[in-house]
């Protein structure tokens, strides 16, 4: 939507997805003028020290639930909801850098691209922990979203440096975030 709105005839925008703590130094050293993180009950006291330490801060976009994403094709595809003994049960695989990352899993596979994990999960069993929010669009007809029953709240949110005041440009994806993050929660 941004790139629509202020691309026009030549432009160049760069987004990197990358793993937390890369995002996090990206922004601490002006790399990009901001970063989406999330932050859960187990990474929460390290991820705030080093955001305080990098004179960085959290802004909340929306907290959601934990789902599991997985393929049409995957065992668990007719359930309403899941938990944490159907995935060990399915003999599957399990895709990181997520929420609950340190369960153990007898099988595993580290993707740090969401190209790489939806291919993945429609080749295969796989599956990944993610906040369950995700349009269509982006992921396709290939791979659905199931409630996953445990005690944990995923919270997203968008870092800055403490004293950051947004570009144009940054204030308004900032804007589309809040508008899209508002869209998929409505759906």
């Amino acid at each position: 939507e941004l790139v629509r709105a202020q691309g026009g005839q030549s432009y160049e925008f760069i987004l990197r997805e990358g793993k937390t703590y890369d995002t996090i130094m990206d922004v601490r050293h002006l790399r990009s003028e901001m970063g989406v993180i999330y932050l859960c009950s187990f990474n929460e006291a390290v991820i705030k020290k080093t955001l305080r330490e990098s004179n960085l801060v959290f802004s909340e976009l929306f907290s959601a639930r934990p789902h599991i994403f997985i393929g049409r094709n995957n065992p668990l595809a007719g359930r309403e909801r899941g938990n944490m003994k159907d995935l060990g049960d399915q003999n599957s695989f399990y895709f990181s850098e997520e929420i609950l990352s340190t369960l153990n899993h007898e099988k595993s596979i580290k993707v740090t691209d969401k190209g790489t994990i939806i291919d993945l999960m429609t080749g295969t069993d796989g599956y990944t922990i993610s906040s369950g929010i995700c349009p269509s669009y982006l992921r396709g007809d290939d791979i659905i979203s199931i409630p996953l029953d445990v005690e944990e709240i995923i919270r997203i949110g968008v870092i800055t440096h403490k004293d950051y005041r947004p570009t144009a440009l940054g204030q308004m994806y900032l804007d589309v975030l809040h508008r899209v993050v508002g869209d998929m929660q409505s759906e």
